[in-house]
């Protein structure tokens, strides 16, 4: 632990299980359930540099920083959803329309349903949409898969 940290014993270990997805601006929050989300990391570039006459090292100078986009795994959503209706404007509005990018958190709960980790997600939008494959020999549900990539994170808790 770093030093001024305490823990709280009623969320140490914290589950993986507890979760929810916040679309700021949705108006529908049942329609951000998720069975699983994936992909919450940042990575930093960096440049390698070779000192001039000297052969044993390099240097490695921060470039930037790229992020991973975000996977949310769910049963296939009604139509009328806000998530399907707004995936839709970029994948069949032909570009018609504005592409409008959205904010959103996820949120890590506790056993009591208080939030104890956060991430924000700022100016996401989707890069992949798709449907998991059907098996006509396994009772499972039908799973869709919304990829987003985004501008930059923070976490917040």
């Amino acid at each position: 632990m770093m030093p001024g940290e305490t823990q709280n014993n009623d969320i140490w270990p914290i589950p993986a299980f507890y979760f929810k997805v916040a679309f700021h601006g949705a108006k529908n929050k049942s329609d951000t359930a998720f069975q699983e989300i994936s992909g919450i990391g940042s990575q930093l570039d960096t440049d390698e540099v070779f000192e001039g006459g000297e052969n044993r090292f390099s240097y490695h100078l921060p470039k930037a920083v790229k992020h991973t986009n975000v996977v949310f795994k769910r049963g296939i959503a009604e139509l009328d959803s806000f998530l399907v209706k707004w995936c839709k404007t970029f994948f069949e509005g032909d570009f018609k329309s504005p592409l409008v990018p959205k904010d959103l958190s996820v949120h890590l709960l506790g056993e009591k349903g208080t939030v104890i980790r956060s991430w924000n997600f700022f100016q996401a939008y989707p890069v992949n949409w798709k449907v998991d494959g059907f098996h006509s020999t396994k009772n499972e549900v039908a799973i869709e898969e919304i990829e987003l990539c985004y501008q930059y994170s923070n976490r917040v808790m």
